[in-house]
């Protein structure tokens, strides 16, 4: 059978993004990592399945109607009474970043179990995403390690971002455990730079990378913001500098770039040159500059003919 599809495990968040520096009007969207990078692989044109725990209550109902408009799949998660949907608020600050000011999350053990995972999905999908945004939780934690099981029997190619939220972990050290435990696992793997550095301990991009050079992950992408974004291929490094756009708002474009490659990844398959690698990087790179260019992780719309074959 044909393999199509991303399917994303992860939590659904709504976020509530200031609207001026008071940080007292919020907009409601939704959010999280997971889910940007489901909706954001939908856009891009590829089946895309969304697995978690959700509730019944309005704020659930929301984060539905939000996916049926994004036709991304939710037919594999879980519906519960009990379960009440995370918020995240993202703040400006003096200067006009933004960043995460705090969570909000009422029943933090409702999360979908290892139990209520169903293989089918793996069998008929391409590619299985994950990011560390439940691992600190025990039960996700297990639900993750059976999900990437059943995506290595599966065949499936295995993509990771770290998208590290420091405030949701007892502490910087039970992180930074967790997420290199898991880098054994993926093909592809997606960190920003100053996650690179948390985890290796080092204060260089070339430092950081041959810190992790012994998991020997086969596709490695550091992205740098309005910098750019490299990638690593058989310890080559690959340079890619960002394009110049508008950008009003960075909230969502690592996960606009890593659904980007996944799209990637799907459409031409795993690349087996550096200069495929470049080709991916370039159109990540477009796409999550196109993402800063509106506010909200999921306002801007993407356009696959970025991506020039």
């Amino acid at each position: 059978m044909d393999q199509q599809g991303v399917i994303s495990l992860g939590e659904a968040f709504v976020d509530f993004i200031s609207l001026d520096r008071s940080n007292t009007k919020f907009q409601q969207l939704l959010g999280g990592a997971s889910v940007n990078v489901a909706v954001g692989s939908r856009r891009l044109g590829i089946p895309s399945y969304y697995l978690c725990k959700l509730g019944t209550d309005e704020m659930s109902q929301f984060v539905e109607q939000e996916f049926q408009k994004e036709r991304v799949n939710t037919s594999f998660s879980v519906r519960t009474s009990s379960k009440k949907i995370c918020g995240v608020y993202v703040h400006i600050n003096e200067g006009g970043d933004r960043y995460f000011h705090s969570y909000v999350n009422p029943t933090p053990d409702e999360v979908l179990t290892e139990e209520e995972l169903r293989r089918e999905v793996f069998d008929g999908a391409k590619i299985f995403y994950f990011g560390s945004g439940t691992l600190f939780q025990k039960n996700a934690k297990q639900t993750t390690e059976a999900a990437l099981k059943y995506a290595k029997d599966a065949g499936n190619i295995i993509a990771f971002d770290a998208n590290l939220r420091l405030k949701r972990w007892e502490n910087e050290e039970h992180c930074r455990q967790t997420v290199s435990s898991f880098l054994k696992y993926p093909h592809i793997v997606k960190l920003a730079e100053d996650e690179l550095y948390f985890l290796t301990g080092t204060h260089s991009i070339d430092a950081g990378i041959a810190q992790l050079s012994g998991w020997k992950i086969p596709f490695l992408f550091i992205t740098m913001g309005s910098e750019g974004a490299c990638a690593v291929m058989d310890g080559e490094q690959i340079f890619v500098p960002a394009p110049a756009v508008n950008a009003i708002d960075t909230t969502g474009a690592g996960d606009a770039f890593m659904a980007a490659l996944l799209y990637c990844f799907h459409e031409k398959g795993v690349p087996t040159n550096h200069s495929l690698v470049k080709e991916y990087l370039q159109f990540a790179n477009n796409i999550g500059a196109v993402a800063t260019t509106e506010i909200g992780s999921l306002s801007a719309n993407f356009d696959p003919e970025y991506f020039r074959s």
